[in-house]
This record gives structure tokens, sequence and C-alpha cells, in this order.
């Protein structure tokens, strides 16, 4: 214990778990801000997987910049719980400038043209300095464990506590943020819960501090606090704890993006994941700070490495252990997910399922960063340190902290932008396995001090298991990429003929024996060669263009099997087709496989190709179209729910020519009525004079088209024949109507299902889905297990009325509309 000479005041007890609830609230507000930031900046820089590596690595940047500054600008002498109250409180200030500020960055970077340093540069602005901060927290607790009065004999294991107690509030914060705060409220509440939380945990630091006043720090009173042997370590030990970082980011972005198809990509599914994810590091690295009590040791100090480094060879084999379950195992578990009674049973198995399969490899990453800590804390050698300099806790953790964060940004950048587009999944976890093989034998043959036989032996054993592990891993199924949660029931029923994993989602194409085509995106149908999907795609494109005063230009979000892009680039008044499509593998496979279905539009000279995400597109462009059409992926799907927000329809609204339409996809199945109707309660609020135009199967609902423009809709039924082409022989139109039942424009407009001015009881107290709430995708991912599009789309019938004003005829077309709707419903 330190003598009377070291310490300025009476030593009071220290509280060794009011540090770990700090810590825990640290890691609450900081996934809260995570995951409100991120989903605010997507819709500012678009949701593609390089804006998203730009918003990841400016987050991580920045808190391995602010821990690596902390022990160079904060003095030994400052109080460490007083200086983390500062920290916390300026996090929580920046917290609300960044939610306050948010619209005019937007402005901003759309005036700007959205090209990819602006992107760099808006998330550096709006993340970097409270990320900075954030960084920062976890060293000023290291500092506070080595200062205190009767510090803990082992304090380098409480290091690896810290962080064991942060990752476990990121757990609480993560499932906090994705199930209810977001849910039941908007991103403002989720954000000044997270203000209130740093406010509390600054409130309690400084409590603690009266309590705990700072001590004056001699090398007398280190001798005790386990951290007296601490020097400068090894290179290796940072060069090994940076490649377990870069293979667990990289390996959560492999498995995220495998579990998304397994278990359907909603923002619960997501939630759960991320969780499961920090769930395996938190234990693992709590179970390992238990272990560094005896292993960080006088004259044992080559032991923290040793056991680090046989942790990285567990790894190799937890990897393949995670490949096997997620790709040749758990997809074919006998589950029909839709046979559940509630949607809270469904997240239950995913959460058993995650845990399944994440489990060991999580357990050996959260290991890692105390035994690293363990292991830099004896340095190379073991020897003491300057005794007239005594050692910095913060500077230890901030090195190994650095160099985890630093491997684990390489790894998630190069994961989701490069490893899987480049060399696939199944690759790209090979390479893992090698990379962490690589680093324990880094660590056993360098710092473990082995005898040259028992080196020798570890590194035969190592390779040649590495090896085994790395035969093991299965490709990415083929069945999973194409039916997604769905794949144990579609197993036998088709011949799946492409698939490929791009850099945002994964694509197949899947053949029946009755000749139909289907076309896959992230693990869903989202079109086919079937009439009534035919019918919907065809319906987008021809109500487009037929509706709109002078199409002449027109954009596509979304480009899908291309069916709704090549309905729109036949009308012959149209000169330019704009077709912007996220993935670029999409527009690949829809050229190959659905050239006859979509009049091989991508082929034509009218169609420009965009890649890029269409929020993101229409945002930075300075065109304006005669008609917009979009078809975003399903409802629940996380990030969809951006394309159906009262902001983009404004945004959509002001890039229209006058005389200019949009049409949107809105889906009944594997949804709820609720979000149905914000989706049409937001799009009518935009579009007042907007109308609604059913596609049913078997005479019930499957899914509909909204469409909107700016002055109150007329249709000439006489004009639409004569657009249609009927007489002229070179019109491809009458033959894409007919290919989907419908030989006349009579037919195409029968399946007119309603309008703002009948649904007023409808839609009563529907949420109206913005930017800052995204409501719509919350509700849907309630009813992905559901089909209720026939009470959805009959409940929504009730109230339609014939339209007197909206048709008009001199050759009696209106009477035979009439007729026409009341054999469709």
């Amino acid at each position: 214990m330190p003598d009377a000479a070291a310490v300025q005041h009476a030593p009071t007890r220290f509280s060794q778990p009011s540090l770990l609830l700090l810590s825990f609230g640290s890691g609450v507000a900081a996934l809260i801000y995570e995951i409100v930031w991120f989903q605010l900046l997507e819709l500012v820089i678009g949701s593609s997987a390089v804006s998203l590596g730009v918003l990841l690595a400016t987050f991580m940047g920045g808190m391995c910049l602010g821990s690596l500054i902390f022990p160079r600008v904060v003095s030994l002498q400052s109080h460490p719980l007083r200086v983390y109250a500062a920290i916390e409180l300026g996090i929580g200030v920046l917290g609300i400038l960044v939610l306050l500020l948010m619209p005019f960055v937007g402005s901003v970077y759309a005036s700007g043209g959205g090209g990819f340093l602006l992107r760099g540069i808006v998330a550096a602005t709006c993340l970097l300095p409270p990320t900075v901060l954030m960084g920062a927290t976890l060293p000023a607790l290291a500092r506070q464990v080595q200062t205190a009065p009767d510090a803990p004999p082992n304090g380098v294991s409480w290091l690896g506590f810290l962080y064991g107690g942060n990752i476990a509030g990121a757990v609480f914060g993560c499932l906090l943020a994705g199930f209810y705060l977001l849910r039941e409220h908007d991103v403002s509440m989720a954000n000044y819960v997270a203000v209130a939380i740093n406010a509390a945990v600054a409130s309690l630091a400084l409590a603690l501090a009266m309590m705990y006043p700072q001590p004056t720090i001699k090398s007398a009173r280190s001798s005790s606090t386990g951290f007296s042997r601490w020097k400068p370590s090894s290179p290796a030990i940072h060069v090994a704890v940076a490649m377990s970082g870069f293979c667990a980011l990289a390996a959560e972005a492999i498995w995220t993006r495998m579990l998304g198809l397994l278990l359907g990509a909603s923002v619960y599914t997501l939630s759960i994941i991320l969780a499961v994810f920090l769930a395996g590091l938190g234990i693992g690295s709590s179970t390992a700070s238990l272990l560094c009590r005896s292993l960080a040791r006088p004259r044992a100090s080559a032991v923290p490495a040793r056991a680090l480094g046989w942790c990285q060879l567990l790894v190799a084999g937890a990897i393949a252990w995670t490949a096997y379950s997620l790709a040749a195992s758990l997809p074919y578990w006998p589950i029909n997910p839709s046979i559940s009674s509630n949607i809270w049973f469904t997240f239950q198995l995913d959460l058993a399922r995650a845990f399944w399969a994440l489990l060991p490899p999580t357990l050996l990453w959260g290991a890692s960063f105390p035994l690293a800590l363990a292991a830099a804390s004896t340095g190379k050698d073991g020897a003491l340190p300057d005794e007239a300099k005594p050692p910095d806790s913060a500077k230890l953790f901030a090195g190994v902290y650095a160099a985890n964060t630093l491997g684990a940004i390489f790894g998630a950048l190069g994961a989701s932008l490069l490893l899987i587009a480049w060399v696939g999944s199944q690759r790209a976890e090979q390479v893992l396995i090698a990379l962490s093989t690589a680093a324990g034998l880094l660590l056993l043959l360098t710092e473990a001090r082995l005898g040259r036989a028992a080196a020798a032996v570890a590194a035969v054993l190592a390779v040649v298991g590495s090896g085994l592990f790395i035969r093991s891993v299965p490709p990415l199924p083929n069945l999973l990429v194409a039916y997604g949660r769905y794949a144990a029931t579609w197993v036998g029923k088709s011949d799946i003929i492409y698939a490929g994993e791009g850099m945002n989602s994964s694509v197949a194409v899947a053949s029946f024996p009755n000749g139909a085509l289907t076309f896959h995106v992230a693990g869903k149908i989202q079109a086919s060669s079937v009439r009534r999907d035919m019918r919907l795609q065809r319906m987008l494109g021809h109500l487009t263009t037929l509706t709109a005063a002078h199409p002449s230009s027109v954009l596509v979000i979304g480009c899908g099997a291309g069916i709704t892009a090549g309905a729109v680039s036949i009308d012959p008044r149209v000169q330019r087709v704009t077709i912007v499509e996220i993935e670029k593998l999409v527009p690949q496979a829809a050229a190959r496989y659905f050239s006859e279905q979509n009049f091989d539009v991508l082929f034509n000279p009218k169609a420009q190709l965009q890649i890029d995400d269409g929020r993101h597109y229409l945002l930075t462009t300075k065109e304006r179209f005669d008609g917009i059409t979009v078809d975003p992926l399903d409802p629940w799907v996380k990030g969809a729910a951006n394309l159906y927000t009262h902001e983009f329809f404004e945004t959509a609204k002001q890039h229209l020519n006058p005389g200019g339409v949009i049409t949107m996809y809105i889906q009944l199945f594997e949804t709820t009525p609720e979000a149905v109707k914000s989706a049409v309660a937001t799009f009518f609020e935009v579009f007042p004079n907007g109308t609604i135009w059913g596609n049913p199967y078997q005479g019930q609902g499957h899914d509909m088209v909204l469409l909107g423009q700016l002055a109150p809709l007329r249709i000439d039924l006489d004009e639409m024949e004569q657009r249609v082409g009927y007489r002229d022989p070179a019109s491809k139109l009458p033959q894409s109507l007919a290919e989907v039942g419908m030989n006349s424009p009579v037919d195409l407009f029968a399946t007119y299902a309603g309008r703002n001015s009948d649904l007023t009881e409808w839609l009563k107290g529907a949420a109206i889905n913005r930017d800052r709430n995204l409501r719509m995708q919350y509700l849907a991912g309630l009813g992905l297990n559901l089909d209720d599009a026939a009470s959805i789309y009959s409940g929504m019938l009730a109230y339609r009325r014939f339209p007197e004003d909206l048709f008009t005829s001199s050759e009696g077309r209106v009477d035979s509309l009439r007729e026409a709707m009341r054999r469709e419903r």
C-alpha cells in the first residue's frame, strides 16, 4: 500500500463497481449515438457500402485518435474522474449540436454535388469531435484505476473489466435504441436519452471525485497496483492485437451480410446480430480479465503473450465453426418463419441462432484485448520502468486500444468494400483464418519464450490446423442467396442459374420447371417472369409515361430485373431513361437473364445507368424529370424506408417538371396494415391529388402503385388509346400490355383503387414516415412473417368510389371502365 508521503489526503475505500457503472454508461450512450448518427447521415450521404464505410471509418478513427491523444495532453496530476466528467459533458453538448446542425449539413452537402471527398468532409465534421472525446473516456477511467487510493492490486485485470463493462453498455444501448427508442419515438428522443446518460455518468463521476481525492503519484505507490512492471512493450503485441481487430470487424461485416440473408435484414434483426456480437466480446473480455489476475505476475512476463498467441490460433478454428454454421448448417435447419404466431417468437429464435453461430469467435476476440493489456504491461523483458517516471495506465490502455481499433477500421473497410465483392464470403473467411494463425504464430515465436523444439511443434501444428480449417470453410450456398430466411422451404424447387455477391447486396436468378424465372436481391424474390409480378412492373412503367404530360425524361430508381425501365423505354415519347441502382450486379444479371422481359433496356441507347443510392442521387442531381418511378426493396428491410419518407417525396416533387408524375411501389404482403397506411398517408401528404392503382392476385390484394402529380389528375381514355398506338405497327406498348393481360388502356386504368379524398377515414391516425423517425420500417419489421394483403386491400377498397371527375371519353370508354372496375372488384 502507498505510504503516507505518497498521498496528500487520507485514502477512502476505492469503489471498483462504480467505475464499471461509469464505463457501462459510456457504452450505452456511445451505441445510441452511433445508431442515431449513422441513421441521420445515411439520409445525407447515402446508404451505399462506400458511404457506410466512410461513416464507420470516421467514427472508429475518431475513437482511436481520442485514445492516443488523451495521455499526451492530460496530465497525470489531473483528477481522472473530473477529467472523465468533463469528457462526458462535452460528448453530450456535441451530441446536441450534431442533431441540431444536421439539416444544415444536409443542405450544404446536397448543394455540393455529393462527391466522395465531400462525404468524408461531412462525416468528419459531424463525427470526429464527439468520437475523439468518446475515445478518451476509457483511458481516463484507466488512469483512475491506477491513481485511486486503495487501487486494486491487479490493475491490468481491472482495465479489462472496464473494457468489458463498456461493451456490456454497448449491448444494452444497441437493444434499447433498436427495439424501443427508435420504434416508439424518433432519433431526437434517442439522442436526448444518450445526452441524459452522459450527464448522469458525469454527475456520478464528479460525486466520486469528491469521495476519492486525487493522490500525488510517486514511484513508491505504484508497486502494488499491477502497473509497476510496465514499460513500452514489443511491437509484436500491438501488431497482433491490431490483426485481431482486423479479423473481428472484417468477420462482423461478412457475417452480418450472411445473417441478414438468413434472418432477414430488418432493423430488429440487425440489432440482434450486433448485440450478440458485442455480448460475445464482453463475456470474453470479462472472463479473460479474471484470468489476467494470475497471468500477469512476476517472473511470468511471457505467459500473457503466450496466452494471447494461443487465443489467436483458437480464433482460426472458431472462424471455421461460424463459417460452417452460417453456410452449411443453419440455412438447412427445418425452419419456416411464416408459421410463427408471434414475431417476438421469431426474434427469440433469431437470437438463439445468432448466439449459436457467433459466440465462439466473439468470446476469443473479446478475450484478446485484456490478454494484450496484460502482455503489454509486462514489457518485452519484464523489467521495471524508470523509478523516476511512474507508469501511466492511460498510455498503456490507449496503445493497445488504438492498435485494436486501427486494425478494426481496416478490417471493416477491407471486408465490406473489397473482400466480399472481389473474392466472396468463403475466400474472405479463409483469409481471416490465415491472418489469425499468423497473429498467433507471431506471438508464440517472438514473445512467448518457447524453446526451439516447442516453437517448431507449435508452428507445425498451427500451420496444419490452419490448413484444415481453411479447407473446411464452405461456399455461400446459392439457396441462401436466393431465398434467404425461407431457404429451407425452397430446397429442390428451382435451379439457381446465377448467384453473386456484390459490394452492397447479393443477387440470384432462379429457373423453375415451368419456365418461369425469378430475380432475387438480398434473399428475396424482387421480380419474376410470372404474370402477377410482370403486371406490377409494367404498371409502374406505363402509368408513369402515359399519365405524364410530356414524358421525355424519366428516372427509374431501382433496376431490379429491368422490367419497369423496359416498359418506360418503349414509349416513343420517352427520349431518355436514367436508371439508378445501388448494386452493379443487379443490372448485369437483368441484362443477361431478363432481356426479353425488359425489352433489352440496358442496351438501349435511351438508357443511362447510374450506380448509386437512389435517394442520394436524387438529392445531389440538378436534373429535373418528367416522370419518376420508384421500386424499393421490401419495406421491412433496413434502409428501404428512406425512400418512403415525407422529405424524400418532397425532394422528388422538386425534381419534377410541370406536368410530371411519380409512381411508387407499395407492398401489401410481409408487412402490417399500419406500415401500409403510413406509406400511403405520407405520400398523400406531399401529393394530395395522388391516386392508388391495385395489382390483385386471384381476386385478392397483393401489391399496388401510388401515382402522384402536382395538379389534379385528368385521364382522357381516348387520348390514352392513341398514346398506346394500337394503329402503329411499330409500337411495342400494345404487346407489353397484352403480355400481362391488359388488352386496352381501359384494362390498365380499371386497376384504380382509390384516392386521397376517398381514404380520409381509412388513413385516420396513420403515422407519417419522416427522416427523423423512419416509422415505416419499424412498423413493417413487426409484420415480415405476415400475409395480410387480402384484408388490407379489401379494407381499402371499401372506401373506393368511381371518380367521375378523373376519366373522360367521347367514345363511351368511361362506361366500359366502370364495368371493368366492377368486374375487377
